[in-house]
């Protein structure tokens, strides 16, 4: 599992996608939650603004990422 750190919290879900370049852009980032691709906590999470803060766990792409605040 890799680890994520964010500079403060709480950061939108799309946001951290993005600025983590696990998508191109915004717009993928959006569809990839719409889609239901993306888990948060083990669960798959589709509100694209959900507040994400240290500690939870974002699965992607048959990856897994704990968030750390830095």
């Amino acid at each position: 599992m890799k680890n994520i750190e964010i500079y403060e919290e709480p950061i939108a879900l799309y946001q951290l996608l993005k600025f983590e370049a696990l998508v191109a852009s915004g717009g993928e980032a959006k569809i990839a939650i719409d889609e239901g691709r993306v888990l948060v906590n083990g669960k798959i999470e589709t509100r694209r603004r959900n507040k994400i803060m240290s500690g939870d766990i974002i699965e992607f792409e048959d990856q897994r990422f704990t968030v750390m605040l830095k």
